[in-house]
């Protein structure tokens, strides 16, 4: 090849365009962007907190309401709801991409940022293996990987802990109380189910088919629970309403004072402090092995 055609080949290459950046979301779907996202909305408080705890909150142009954690992540632009965030107001945060979910979201949201040219990645985890991989994902679109690799490590070595301490003790009957009224519980397909399992007890309401049902208090009464856990929803929700519980004095957790209550904002979100929530369930349940 003449000097004219290899300057000519090299000015090819040089104009050629960057390759496309494709990922698939957590429910598989196939999302292509020009490039990484540098400006993400996150639309789900466990993302957010994944990207500040991957040291990635620079990619993050605005959040929902309820992101609220890290105490940081409240500085900055908000959208709205999870449920019905303002549509008006992501648009004018010009996102490369927004990450979403339609489990306590709608799908006509995303079907309107559909409609808008706005690249969505949808989000979903109903196990501790979904946080982590989570957790991954999130690594990789913001090219935070060897990050995330390091986070998960650490996780994964403190659920090994829980898991150990645990593993050779009875397993007592645990009632989680997710919302008092009216009664709502973790079910089969729920992530605080999986992790009082890890955390050495046995739900009480791990056959009930929905995520997150109603449930009787006279079928709770009848499982007669060893250990009553109460979760509480944040600062502005107040404290957790014990009394009519310690009133049931014929339960089996109330003779012998295993009412305790748990933080939910540690246990209900997808997010690293699942670990540290539980952690806190085994130390309720299983109290002699973590002196």
């Amino acid at each position: 090849m003449t000097r004219r055609g290899v300057a000519r080949a090299g000015l090819l290459v040089l104009a050629a365009p960057a390759a496309a950046f494709t990922v698939r979301d957590m429910l598989g779907r196939e999302v292509t962007l020009v490039a990484p996202p540098a400006r993400i909305v996150s639309l789900v408080p466990s993302v957010t907190e994944i990207v500040y705890a991957l040291g990635a909150e620079d990619h993050l142009a605005g959040v929902t309401d309820f992101c609220d954690y890290p105490p940081a992540a409240r500085g900055k632009p908000r959208v709205g709801g999870m449920v019905n965030p303002n549509l008006e107001a992501i648009v004018a945060l010009k996102p490369d991409l927004v990450v979403a979910t339609t489990e306590g979201g709608r799908e006509e949201t995303v079907a309107q940022l559909k409609r808008l040219r706005i690249p969505t990645y949808l989000v979903a985890a109903h196990r501790v293996s979904d946080m982590t991989a989570l957790i991954a994902r999130v690594g990789e679109l913001t090219e935070r990987r060897a990050a995330a690799a390091a986070l998960v490590a650490r996780l994964e070595q403190r659920i090994a802990a829980v898991t150990g301490a645990v593993l050779t003790r009875p397993r007592p009957r645990v009632l989680y109380v997710l919302w008092p009224e009216p009664l709502i519980v973790p079910g089969r397909e729920s992530l605080v189910t999986e992790l009082i399992r890890l955390a050495g007890g046995e739900s009480i309401t791990a056959g009930e088919g929905d995520s997150y049902p109603r449930y009787s208090l006279e079928a709770a009464i009848a499982r007669a629970p060893e250990v009553i856990l109460l979760a509480n929803h944040g600062a502005g929700t107040g404290p957790v309403d014990q009394e009519k519980w310690r009133s049931l004095t014929s339960l089996p957790a109330i003779k012998t004072g295993r009412l305790h209550r748990v933080n939910g904002d540690l246990l209900h979100r997808y997010g690293p402090r699942i670990v540290d929530g539980l952690e806190q369930l085994a130390r309720a349940i299983h109290p002699e092995a973590f002196k």
